[in-house]
């Protein structure tokens, strides 16, 4: 049995027990619903040769040709990645608009007799549905900023947030990006497509009707640039600021980005990445230390001279709604500091 679908709401797709997407790896990779598996109908090789036919030689035997190469990734697809699934196993399918390739692959697999979904206008009606939610939205999300230098445990906080069941976004991992220069070498960051489909897809999950906390992040993280609602949302929110000492913010720098901490070869990547905003003996101060494995008083360095001044002219301007004031960043004091936040909205 064939199931048309046509909305891409959580609870419509949280009914099927598989999201499958058909279209091929270089499609996937760009951007994709949310917990989607790739089973693809055509290669890259194999829609490009198909298309190439279609365009410049004959319909007909581009069409021939395709079913032939469907059929055979199809029965590749039974026999390995689909071969333990039960009777009652539910999947949605979806290609790009939700045309021949997903509705052939579905006619095979509703003949075995699953009950297959297959999404109406395909990954398109995912995309303007992210689309309408991030970019074209006028009325702004409500929102409120956990804001603070460099260090402070934000998305520390974020995560803690999250944990105890508090209305909370993490951007950076969304973004696969940690914001300072210890962190943001190396990251690989999704496409921007797929990064707006993980973001709208934790949104969608929220009340959107009530407060949403987020990190105070500038209009990119990394590469990637917040869509239009979102920031707008954000230049305008109140804010909640985090503080901590100096010196345990470093500590907490270096814990957090152990990986990067300690490869000597990536911090110096680091230090040179700020030479168009340093002189040149700064640099060199802060190369030596990173060469000497001196990071406490790197990072301390760091933090007064390039990060605290930055986020100085960048801190967040809407209502403040108080200070969170930490006197370390160990897990009892985050702890604390999430449920303080999370307490500002309960009083709301």
């Amino acid at each position: 049995m064939i199931e048309p679908v046509a909305s891409v709401d959580p609870q419509t797709l949280g009914v099927y027990d598989d999201v499958i997407d058909v279209r091929s790896p270089a499609e996937f990779a760009q951007d994709r619903l949310p917990r989607a598996i790739n089973l693809p109908v055509l290669s890259n090789e194999e829609r490009a040769e198909v298309g190439t036919i279609y365009v410049q030689e004959s319909r007909f035997r581009a069409r021939r040709l395709g079913a032939a190469l469907v059929a055979r990734n199809v029965a590749r697809h039974l026999e390995t990645a689909l071969a333990g699934k039960p009777a009652k196993w539910r999947p949605i399918l979806y290609c790009w608009r939700g045309g021949q390739r997903s509705n052939a692959m579905a006619t095979i697999l509703s003949q075995i007799g699953w009950r297959v979904g297959v999404l109406q206008g395909g990954y398109r009606t995912w995309r303007r549905n992210v689309v309408a939610g991030l970019h074209d939205g006028e009325a702004s999300f409500d929102l409120l900023l956990v804001s603070g230098a460099t260090g402070t445990g934000k998305s520390a906080i974020i995560r803690k947030l999250i944990d105890i069941g508090a209305p909370a976004v993490d951007l950076e991992a969304l973004a696969a990006h940690r914001g300072s220069v210890f962190g943001a070498v190396d990251e690989p960051q999704p496409p921007q497509k797929l990064f707006e489909s993980l973001l709208w897809d934790r949104l969608s999950r929220l009340d959107l009707e009530r407060t949403i906390i987020v990190e105070a992040e500038s209009a990119q993280i990394g590469r990637l640039v917040l869509p239009r609602r979102l920031w707008r949302s954000m230049r305008a929110a109140r804010h909640v600021t985090v503080t901590a000492p100096i010196e345990a913010r470093a500590d907490h720098i270096l814990s957090a980005y152990a990986d990067m901490t300690s490869d000597r070869t990536r911090i110096a990547a680091a230090v040179e990445r700020l030479k168009p905003f340093h002189a040149k003996e700064k640099i060199a101060e802060w190369r030596a230390l990173a060469s000497a494995g001196d990071l406490r008083p790197l990072a301390i360095d760091l933090m007064r001279v390039h990060y605290d001044p930055l986020y100085a002219r960048g801190a967040a301007k809407g209502r403040s709604v108080g200070e969170v004031g930490l006197a370390d960043l160990s897990e009892a004091s985050l702890d604390a500091a999430a449920d303080r936040i999370a307490g500002l909205l309960a009083d709301q």
